[in-house]
């Protein structure tokens, strides 16, 4: 029999989200600003500006069996991306829940 592989879309607190990174290797994608992202980002984090017109552009550039980590600053954007890229077929998507800035009021460290 064939099996499908199921997608696995979660929703992560800042805690599971910083272990997920650290158990398995992934992409970490920060939607938010160029201007945000100097304020402070999570360290290796890539930059996809949600707003940029050639943003679903990048997006469908990605390798759709990767594991992807997705972040904004409150949860809005990353949630619009996850969506996006579930609809797309990406198998391993990870939503930072209440964004960098939950990350960040527990006590989580960023880069600037």
């Amino acid at each position: 029999a064939v099996v499908t592989p199921q997608q696995n879309i979660q929703m992560l607190s800042p805690a599971a989200f910083q272990e997920a990174i650290a158990k398995h290797k992934g992409i970490l994608i920060d939607v938010r600003t160029p201007g945000e992202y100097q304020k402070g980002h999570i360290k290796d984090a890539r930059l996809l500006n949600i707003f940029d017109d050639n943003f679903e552009t990048e997006i469908n550039k990605l390798d759709k069996n990767e594991t992807y980590y997705v972040y904004c600053a409150s949860g809005g954007r990353s949630d619009e991306c996850v969506q996006m890229m579930k609809q797309k077929g990406f198998m391993n998507v990870y939503d930072l829940d209440g964004g960098i800035s939950r990350w960040q009021k527990e006590g989580l460290p960023i880069v600037q």
